[in-house]
């Protein structure tokens, strides 16, 4: 589906035919290709002359957060993210001269939200041109990261207070999160690079007013960066902190077994010496002599074990 949108004179001319809007003489306008079919896809090269390699990108899987300067146009990726599952959806702008064409493959709420307000709009204010444009776009894109940060910082302090749950469920759960933060890194970062080389580059044609704006959405990427360090922090801290205490507790076991097999190596040789019976060993004769063996074999083993106690061997931190 391509709809479109006109701005002329502060009015707002919805859906006027393609081939009519360099008639119009707008102000600006807005072409929208929302889940567009494949003919619908070959106008960015036919019909606005949009660079090849621009269109490859549109057309082909999942791009990373870039933009691209060509002669005549700019080109804009930046990612939408699904709250739930978060999957990206690639959003490609492109910016000639007085027009701004958004490319998405499915339906994006964030496109719809800024069409509908333009859409609204009974008079178009003076400063609500092709730039911002982009920043309104941009900006509810970037502003749907943060309940997404939000729910997986609330995530992780759940599991730092959570005393019920097993440890093995537990650190299931943080390595999870840590690779949800990396796919909303993946996203995040470049976000931040793309807005930082907008800011810079002069062939964006942003004036001070508008460069104010975009220098905004670039402080909230970097308070997501911010916010996404100290998650990934912090479940790196409670996954330490579970290593330790396992090994810890697993320390104090073999300290346990290592006690119990030294106290029986001794009882083991004397055992084994006087089971080998042979002929000439004068103790196998002694009347007396199986309880005096078993009589120090118990001795010893409690002396081994009154050692070991008072040593702190038995103690459990």
């Amino acid at each position: 589906m391509i709809r479109t949108l006109a701005v002329f004179d502060r009015k707002v001319i919805i859906n006027p035919p393609l081939e009519r809007l360099n008639e119009i003489q707008a102000d600006w306008v807005w072409v929208d290709f929302d889940s567009p079919i494949k003919k619908e896809t070959d106008l960015l090269r036919s019909f606005f002359n949009f660079h090849p390699l621009a269109v490859e990108d549109c057309v082909n899987n999942l791009q990373r957060p870039k933009v691209e300067f060509y002669e005549e146009h700019l080109f804009y990726v930046v990612h939408a993210l699904d709250e739930k599952t978060l999957e990206a959806t690639e959003v490609d702008f492109f910016t000639k001269k007085n027009m701004v064409v958004t490319f998405h493959k499915t339906e994006v709420p964030e496109i719809d939200f800024v069409w509908n307000y333009v859409k609204g709009l009974k008079v178009v204010p003076p400063e609500l041109g092709k730039n911002e444009l982009i920043h309104k776009l941009m900006d509810k894109l970037v502003d749907m990261y943060f309940p997404i940060m939000h729910k997986l910082e609330e995530r992780v302090i759940s599991i730092e207070s959570n005393e019920d749950d097993e440890a093995p469920k537990l650190i299931n759960q943080i390595f999870d999160i840590r690779a949800d933060l990396l796919s909303l890194r993946k996203t995040v970062v470049p976000m931040r690079e793309l807005l930082y080389r907008m800011l810079e580059s002069k062939r964006v044609g942003l004036d001070a007013e508008e460069r104010s704006y975009f220098h905004d959405i670039y402080d909230h990427l970097l308070r997501l960066t911010d916010m996404m360090t100290s998650a990934r922090e912090m479940t790196s801290d409670i996954r330490d902190n579970y290593i330790s205490l396992n090994s810890y507790r697993m320390n104090n076991i073999m300290k346990t077994l290592t006690v119990i097999t030294t106290i029986f190596m001794p009882l083991t040789f004397i055992a084994g010496l006087y089971g080998m019976n042979f002929i000439n060993m004068p103790e196998l004769k002694s009347e007396y002599g199986y309880f005096y063996v078993l009589g120090v074999m118990i001795l010893l083993g409690i002396m081994m074990s009154l050692w070991f106690k008072k040593k702190g061997w038995f103690e459990q931190d």
